[in-house]
């Protein structure tokens, strides 16, 4: 039998998936403990749910850069090598934020991280990318550490209005696999003129806070943002909740984020908001269900028109049923026998 993947993403089907969630973690002890929990995780849910990825962008000490960078490759070769998940047949997801381009540190982070853990790393993240020169010129860095570094999926991170007018092009790079938005930058390089509640989100009781989900500069480069990583098939990533501790507004913002922007992975800055992002981006079951209902009758009529409970479907909606299948395999939802088969080989979530 044909794979739906091979079936049903064709040009404006998407590229793929990644986990929906992206944990950002700068300091060696927290760096450790995140390392620990992606394993333990991946263990329970038979997936990795979570990317984990090391910064040193806002995780090193001014002047000490260059030790940061080698304790990062430490960690990133370690976690590799966790036998757990080997003996297991699952694989982890790293990643590394550099410096921006720049940044005086950002071709000594090149050298030492991606020349020390190119093998181990699953993307390289690059800050404050204002244009596809800015690419160019970090692609071209990286690319000349040779096959392993070229092979590297760059994600990128817009930070400014500019960089929101050009994030077509940005999301078009061959090279760009996900694109996420940093929203204090964004806030923060508007002068003033967007308040600071804008960084935060509203009480579900208030109804005129121009939060991060109402300010309407805010809202436009979100909408950009996804539009652009969908028209290009890449991976749309949403902001972070620094509201930590309030995980009714962190699930209200991830559904919102997930639903209604367009996003399919969100940042997160606390090990208690990873649990929270992958439950509220996961498909409820009964639509995991209802996919396996329509995906098991259309494979079984070689994948041409059906009816399922009087409703007409075909590849078109093929499509979208396997991705919520694809969705729910990568947070870690249990699906039916008549379709887990699909993923017994899925080792890796990486969009191919």
């Amino acid at each position: 039998m044909k794979h739906p993947r091979d079936i049903l993403l064709g040009a404006q089907g998407a590229a793929g998936i990644l986990p929906v969630c992206d944990h950002y973690s700068g300091v060696e002890p927290r760096m450790v403990k995140s390392l620990q929990l992606q394993a333990d995780m991946t263990l329970e849910f038979g997936a990795c749910v979570f990317d984990v990825t090391l910064d040193c962008e806002d995780g090193a000490p001014v002047g000490g850069e260059f030790d940061h960078a080698n304790m990062v490759v430490a960690l990133a070769n370690v976690a590799q090598a966790a036998p757990d998940l080997i003996a297991a047949g699952l694989s982890r997801r790293v990643g590394a934020r550099l410096h921006a381009v720049d940044h005086p540190a950002f071709l000594q982070d090149v050298q030492t991280v991606v020349g020390g853990a190119a093998k181990a790393l699953s993307y390289v993240m690059l800050p404050k990318v204002e244009s596809v020169a800015d690419l160019d010129v970090a692609a071209s860095a990286i690319d000349a550490l040779g096959a392993a570094a070229r092979a590297l999926p760059l994600h990128v991170l817009i930070e400014s209005p500019a960089a929101v007018h050009r994030v077509f092009d940005i999301a078009a790079h061959p090279r760009v696999q996900s694109v996420s938005f940093g929203l204090m930058d964004f806030v923060s390089s508007h002068g003033g003129a967007i308040p600071a509640a804008a960084m935060g989100v509203r009480a579900a009781s208030d109804a005129e806070t121009l939060d991060q989900f109402h300010h309407p500069l805010v809202v436009r480069a979100k909408a950009e943002i996804a539009s652009a990583c969908h028209a290009f098939g890449k991976v749309p990533s949403h902001c972070v909740v620094t509201e930590f501790k309030d995980v009714s507004a962190l699930i209200r913002s991830a559904r919102f984020a997930s639903r209604a922007l367009g996003y399919t992975r969100m940042w997160s800055i606390h090990p208690d908001q990873i649990r929270p992002i992958v439950q509220a981006f996961a498909p409820e079951q009964r639509e995991v269900e209802q996919a396996a209902r329509i995906l098991e009758a259309a494979a079984g009529a070689d994948w041409g028109p059906v009816s399922v409970g009087g409703v007409l479907h075909d590849r078109a909606s093929y499509r979208f049923f396997w991705q919520v299948l694809e969705r729910a395999h990568a947070t870690g939802v249990a699906l039916p026998d008549t379709v887990a088969g699909f993923f017994a080989s899925a080792v890796s979530l990486e969009v191919q």
